[in-house]
């Protein structure tokens, strides 16, 4: 199965749409009148849909089992077509579309195997995704200007030499992929002058985003936030509590941390763990969904 550890919950959706035809006016009656020896069609539909769209991770090889929050079953009849749609809602980590679709086909096949003794020349045709809601693909902002970040990596063993840096190529490979131009990487040493200096630096160019990695441990020698925080004009309390929640999710050393997130000016700046898996997750905790303050500060463009 593919791997989703690394995602978070959203609210997800899926409609789908299967059709069956009969080919009688007849079986149409028989079923708005009740009248099918098998039972009643709707009702009984309805049911084997709501059991399949629960089971779809039973019969779908690589599909993750997942909680159903919401199923509604509907009918439409067109004629000699019975539409049938499925709509399917959950609060996870991917979407429902394959578990809308199952039902969906469910719902048709009971219908066949209910009315097979009054016709005999039933079709299941165009079992289909309607809508599909939820996740990151409907966070991911995209402008007609690209976004440009500096990324900077505060580690006194990194600067020195002694280690490589790792966190800071993870975090500018992870802007890649968001479409995020890299105008900077430096690596300094944690020294609160140091950092502040490249901020104002950074805001005077009018860099739209600067990622910090590193310093926001413990020690003595963690500094960022205390860099940070006394620049900000708009502190957002929230960036920091995603990154910690996500993290916490996978190890509890997450609380430690000490990120901190905020803007100067039109400028957003983030803080994060300086290790390689910390810097690795916080990332994928607030992207794309951060694009977005984009959008706010700029009145709904960006300029």
């Amino acid at each position: 199965m593919v791997d989703i550890t690394y995602k978070n919950k959203t609210l997800r959706k899926a409609i789908a749409q299967a059709i069956v035809k009969v080919s009688l006016l007849d079986t149409i009656t028989a079923i708005k009148e009740n009248n099918v020896p098998k039972g009643n069609v709707f009702e009984m539909a309805k049911t084997a849909g709501l059991f399949a769209a629960k089971r779809t991770s039973d019969m779908i090889p690589d599909c993750h089992p997942l909680p159903i929050e919401y199923t509604s079953v509907n009918y439409e009849i067109n004629d000699l077509q019975i539409i049938i749609t499925v709509e399917i809602r959950t609060i996870y980590k991917t979407g429902v579309e394959v578990e809308a679709m199952h039902a969906a086909s469910i719902v048709a096949l009971t219908f066949y195997d209910m009315l097979k003794p009054i016709d005999k020349n039933i079709e299941i045709q165009n079992i289909r995704l309607i809508e599909k809601k939820g996740g990151k693909s409907d966070k991911k902002d995209k402008f007609n200007i690209p976004l440009i970040a500096s990324v900077i990596v505060c580690s006194d063993s990194i600067s020195s030499g002694r280690k490589e840096d790792r966190a800071g190529k993870i975090i500018i490979d992870k802007l890649s992929k968001f479409g995020i131009e890299n105008s900077e990487y430096i690596i300094i040493p944690d020294e609160i002058t140091k950092i502040q200096e490249l901020i104002k630096t950074y805001c005077e160019k009018k860099i739209d985003m600067i990622l910090i990695t590193g310093g926001t441990g413990l020690s003595k020698r963690d500094v960022t936030p205390e860099a940070v925080k006394p620049l900000l004009e708009k502190e957002i309390p929230g960036v920091a509590e995603a990154m910690r929640s996500y993290g916490q999710d996978r190890t509890p050393l997450s609380m430690l941390s000490r990120s901190v997130a905020g803007l100067i000016g039109n400028t957003l700046i983030i803080t994060l763990p300086g290790s390689t898996k910390g810097a690795e997750e916080s990332m994928d905790s607030i992207f794309p969904a951060i694009l977005h303050i984009f959008k706010i500060i700029n009145g709904g463009q960006h300029e």
